[in-house]
């Protein structure tokens, strides 16, 4: 999937830098490049949508509980490593 080193660090980076706003963009586009399964991205983008929207809709206003802010950071870091392992060989499962 990646064309270089250079191309896989941006890549894992999606997930981080835009707060997992795109965590699914890496998978749609390995899907796209028939990397992946297509039911992957959906998988991802259904998950996103669940997780944030669901960290937001239970985060009250005036709450200083972090469990939002957990559900949104493991969205990050499994979307990132998941990124990362894409051109493993040892991985198989959704190839």
């Amino acid at each position: 999937m990646f064309n270089s080193t250079l191309a896989k660090i941006v890549w894992v980076l999606v997930p981080i830098i835009t707060l997992g706003l795109a965590a699914a963009v890496p998978f749609v586009v390995a899907a796209a490049k028939s990397v992946v399964k297509p039911w992957v991205p959906v998988v991802y983008v259904v998950g996103e949508l669940v997780l944030l929207g669901g960290a937001m809709a239970i985060q009250p206003a005036n709450s200083d509980q972090p469990f939002a802010g957990f559900l949104i950071l493991l969205l990050i870091i499994t979307a990132a490593t998941h990124t990362g392992l894409l051109d493993s060989p040892r991985v198989t499962f959704g190839k």
